[in-house]
């Protein structure tokens, strides 16, 4: 089985011009590119989210060091 009976098989479509076929392509990787934009802007958070926290521990710790 090709390349393209797969996908076909696997999108359940079939595609009455190639202009309609590039189309639903496009839209699809457009829905993959928004899904991988999303779960990197939701690491980002959490990596910023962690740096914020970390900093604040050093400058805590940096606090208490002068106090003591």
């Amino acid at each position: 089985m090709s390349f393209y009976n797969k996908t076909k098989k696997m999108f359940n479509c079939y595609f009455y011009s190639s202009k309609e076929k590039k189309s639903f392509y496009q839209h699809k990787k457009l829905e993959m590119l928004n899904y991988i934009k999303d779960s990197l802007e939701r690491k980002i958070a959490s990596v910023t989210a962690s740096i914020e926290v970390l900093e604040s521990q050093i400058s805590r710790d940096k606090e208490v060091e002068v106090t003591n």
